[in-house]
């Protein structure tokens, strides 16, 4: 099986070069890379990239995610979340390929506390969700053999994410306020690999899963439990904190350019039931993930 994998060094990517290479040649591109291109500001020359492989399945990882700058730069955010997305599905489509592609619980419009379904109405806040629900549009509209993935709140050990941002803070400063009515379930860039991996697996010998799914961690947390998780954590491994008052504070509390969800709960029982998998706890991947970080003493 070739695998053409968009987005190779992001979050996801990074795990995804991992965790598809037991299925096949994986051949891996970035906005950096030379011989291919994957510079999703160039949509016609990520279609010609597809065109050249003619892979057997493209993982699109790569994707326009500051959710701030995109109110700003909506044509960007587009550009690179739609309409590159769109020439790569229409190319796929084409040579009867699958395409992966994954979206974000942006989609919804955050409110109430039960976790969305695969067959809720999308209604994003703002840019970043709108311009991700056009990419799952264009997908859905020129790829049959697709499977797209919802997920939320991803973090990874390599690069920044929120519990690094909590340990750094919480090293120099004795007083934080973290925000506490935004829920969700953090979800590993590993958890998304592996799964995805899986799934493609699945889709191989069972065409008739392609679709849209949802794909988080279980359980739900807040902000602020979250990070209060991660300072336990820290001191129960010997690190020394400064911190000694965390303050839970109301969204509003917070202003960001960009309206966040205030639920970003997803229901994955679709996933779990379609590909015969058990999604665990969000606190498992977490805590795994902060052990190694302790370990390395990076941070």
């Amino acid at each position: 099986m070739n695998i053409l994998l968009f987005g190779k060094t992001g979050q996801v990517g990074w795990e995804l070069q991992r965790a598809l290479a037991p299925l096949g040649n994986v051949i891996a591109v970035d906005v950096h890379s030379t011989d291919y291109c994957g510079d999703f500001s160039k949509p016609n020359e990520v279609a010609e990239t597809v065109r050249r492989i003619r892979p057997d399945v493209v993982v699109n990882a790569a994707a326009h995610t500051a959710v701030d700058k995109a109110e700003s730069e909506r044509g960007f955010a587009q550009l690179l979340n739609a309409t590159s997305v769109e020439a790569i599905a229409r190319e796929v489509g084409a040579i009867g390929g699958w395409l992966v592609h994954y979206s974000t619980d942006y989609v919804f419009p955050g409110t109430g506390d039960t976790p969305w379904c695969e067959t809720d109405l999308p209604a994003p806040l703002n840019v970043y969700g709108e311009t991700k629900l056009a990419g799952e549009k264009a997908v859905q509209q020129h790829c049959p053999h697709h499977l797209i993935f919802r997920t939320s709140w991803v973090y990874a050990g390599k690069g920044n994410n929120f519990a690094k941002t909590m340990l750094n803070l919480a090293k120099d400063r004795e007083e934080l306020s973290i925000i506490d009515d935004q829920y969700g379930a953090p979800t590993g860039a590993e958890l998304l690999a592996d799964c995805t991996a899986h799934a493609i697996r699945t889709a191989m010998t069972k065409p008739e899963v392609a679709g849209l799914y949802h794909l988080v961690a279980a359980g739900t947390t807040t902000w602020y439990a979250f990070a209060q998780m991660v300072f336990d954590e820290a001191r129960k491994a010997g690190l020394t904190l400064a911190l000694n008052k965390v303050n839970p504070i109301a969204t509003e509390a917070y202003p960001t350019p960009a309206k966040r969800p205030g639920n970003s709960r997803l229901n994955t029982e679709k996933f779990q039931r379609e590909f015969g998998l058990v999604l665990p706890p969000w606190e498992n991947g977490v805590k795994r993930m902060l052990a190694e970080l302790f370990a390395a003493t990076s941070i």
